[in-house]
């Protein structure tokens, strides 16, 4: 019951935190937060507070075990350093394509002006190859070790990433985004199933179980990062972006300034801008300059946020680099040697 409450406990605490970044601030409690400490965001204080409550799980795990006791998580499936990058890695590709399902369909709607619908389709090719891409892998596995296949499938997203960010424009671009999506696609299916395959192989059978219970668990955390994170980085980036446009901009003067709310900006269409810009005392050029101003700025966030997700991609290569280097012929038995009988 203690791990289970630890264990939860942790997982909430972070996932919160983080779904909150944007809400309640990144550093600063914003005046949405319900309450600071010390003038902070409540934000990453439960991260942080989660965090050492997870380090908790894994210390009561550990006396656990020592006692002979039956533990929540069999810390045995994390017990390598191959094993642990395995996990790392597999939260990183995980949330990267939480943060980039997060990204794309807001270019897609809000850039683009796309309907719900458009968006789904233009994302179904990326959803198809990773699809096939988790499939067909496997047929890699007698010639590539999975330290091959893992730096290869990071590089090949940090490229996809980095391609997606040069070729975004305010313009359809859909021929060269879907290049970008496929690429990544192909990368995303290949270390999602190439890592769960090292975390089997590399336990006993018998904690088959607690190997997909680690799976689930990282996979759940995951998505949940990488998309809350993608939605504070875009909107933080946006906001900077936007504040620092009209600063100095003589055609949006501090009047008008003012019966905008700049404290609470987010993604938002053209047409809901107009509407909003309509309410005010602003000239017709004025309005003008705002979209203008607004519609760069969401386009520049959205490509320094892909840039940022091309560098995470590029950083899981290190922990890709320390998975096994071996096919799976030359695999060894992870499983305690038996006494010959005398």
């Amino acid at each position: 019951l203690i791990g289970v409450v630890l264990a939860a406990t942790a997982i909430i605490f972070i996932s919160f935190g983080f779904n909150n970044l944007n809400r309640w601030g990144l550093a600063i409690a914003s005046p949405n937060a319900p309450f600071d400490v010390a003038g902070f965001s409540p934000a990453p204080v439960l991260i942080a507070v989660g965090i050492m409550i997870g380090y908790a799980f894994v210390i009561w795990t550990y006396r656990r075990q020592e006692q002979g006791k039956t533990p929540l998580l069999a810390l045995e499936v994390i017990g390598s350093a191959q094993e642990r990058a395995a996990v790392y890695a597999m939260f990183c590709v995980v949330a990267l394509e939480a943060m980039l399902n997060f990204s794309v369909p807001l270019y897609i709607q809000i850039v683009q002006g796309r309907s719900p619908l458009a968006t789904a389709i233009a994302m179904m090719p990326f959803n198809l190859t990773v699809f096939f891409s988790a499939m067909l892998i496997v047929r890699f596995y007698t010639r590539l070790t999975p330290q091959q296949i893992g730096r290869f499938g990071f590089a090949l997203c940090t490229a996809a990433l980095l391609w997606l960010a040069f070729v975004v424009h305010n313009d359809w671009s859909a021929g060269p985004v879907l290049v970008g999506l496929v690429l990544f696609g192909i990368g995303q299916g290949s270390l999602v199933t190439l890592l769960f395959n090292v975390l089997v192989t590399a336990s006993p059978k018998e904690l088959a179980g607690d190997v997909g219970s680690l799976r689930g668990t990282t996979n759940n955390l995951a998505a949940a990062v990488g998309t809350a994170v993608a939605g504070a980085l875009l909107v933080g980036l946006l906001s900077s972006i936007i504040l620092v446009s009209v600063a100095d901009n003589p055609k949006l003067p501090p009047e008008i300034q003012a019966q905008v709310n700049l404290d609470n900006i987010n993604f938002i269409s053209n047409d809901r801008l107009q509407s909003v810009m309509e309410r005010t005392t602003a000239s017709p050029e004025q309005v003008a300059e705002a979209v203008r101003v607004n519609t760069d700025a969401r386009l520049r966030a959205l490509k320094i946020g892909l840039i940022i997700m091309a560098l995470v991609a590029m950083l899981a290569i290190i922990p890709a680099s320390r998975l096994p280097n071996y096919i799976p012929g030359e695999i060894p038995d992870p499983s305690p040697p038996r006494r010959k009988e005398e």
